[in-house]
């Protein structure tokens, strides 16, 4: 039970607790507000209220992060396939694929670092910071345009290994539900199912039941961002680790074995090379930290 006194009077009660609990997430804070497990003198309030000199904040407990290691980019990240068009690279979980937004460096700028003589490198697709697996990154501007242009034509063949909380239903399953941008009133950026959104289609194969949880094959076959993540988690299987769509006692669960990520893992990828048209297929390997805890599952 914390008093307000002067110098927080009139101010918002998000800031006041944003200030109050310092390290604990935004997105745990407005849950535990609209949940009603913080209130103002015993009664729920929304977010935005303001509050005043002796008004008396219930302050659940939290469960604080623990303290991130700062990640030191290597000199080069392992390679998947290299030729002189192309470099399909296996991104390790954590790490941002371009600088911004509060991260000093990515992916691209680490490669290029790395490469000085390089006289173009450049993004072709993007993976969420938490996902592991295969990056494209085009060495031509021709490739750059070719590898865009099969994108956008539905060449690309994407499938991704994903962990979910849950026993899944379907041996494979189809799911098709449109998706829309949002932004919360942290101004943090969502994903959620909207009937107005855009098209999005994921096909997900159940690979094994471990009980609790289930490991799955997810194909796309549209690309919209956090698509994997939203489509799971609106089915009622969240990945194990998603720290904006899962499910906190699940994370929770996984961070006590020891298994502190997210479970998604861009694994395979069949693509035309962009210059020749010869098919590749390119595999990356499960992370030995999700290899780690599969195996836990699998010996409890």
């Amino acid at each position: 039970m914390v008093e307000v006194d002067d110098a927080h009077d009139g101010q918002r009660l998000d800031n006041f607790l944003l200030r109050l609990c310092k390290g604990v997430p935004k997105s745990h804070l407005y849950k535990a507000i609209r949940g009603g497990e913080v209130r103002v003198n015993r009664g729920r309030v929304p977010v935005d209220h303001r509050i005043a000199i002796g008004d008396v904040v219930r302050v659940p407990p939290f469960r604080l992060p623990e303290t991130p290691v700062r990640f030191v980019p290597p000199s080069e990240f392992p390679i998947v396939f290299e030729d002189d068009a192309l470099l399909a690279i296996d991104k390790p979980a954590g790490v941002a694929v371009h600088g911004g937004s509060g991260v000093d460096f990515g992916v691209i700028e680490q490669l290029r670092r790395a490469r000085p003589e390089a006289r173009f490198l450049e993004l072709v697709h993007r993976l969420d910071r938490d996902t592991s697996g295969l990056l494209l990154v085009a060495k031509k501007r021709s490739a750059l345009v070719g590898l865009h242009e099969s994108l956008r034509n539905g060449l690309w063949n994407k499938h991704y290994l994903v962990l979910v909380a849950g026993d899944w239903v379907n041996d494979r399953q189809h799911v098709r539900k449109p998706l829309t941008k949002w932004t919360t009133q942290s101004g943090e950026r969502r994903v959620r199912v909207d009937p107005d959104g855009q098209a999005a289609h994921t096909i997900f194969t159940l690979k094994r039941r471990y009980g609790l949880y289930s490991l799955l094959d997810a194909e796309l076959k549209t690309g919209r961002t956090h698509q994997i993540r939203v489509h799971v988690t609106s089915c009622g299987f969240p990945i194990v680790g998603d720290d904006k769509y899962g499910d906190e006692h699940a994370n929770a669960a996984a961070a006590g074995r020891g298994f502190r990520r997210m479970f998604l893992h861009a694994h395979t990828l069949a693509i035309p090379h962009p210059l020749t048209g010869e098919s590749l297929a390119l595999e990356a390997h499960l992370p030995a930290d999700c290899v780690e805890f599969l195996q836990q599952l699998e010996h409890p």
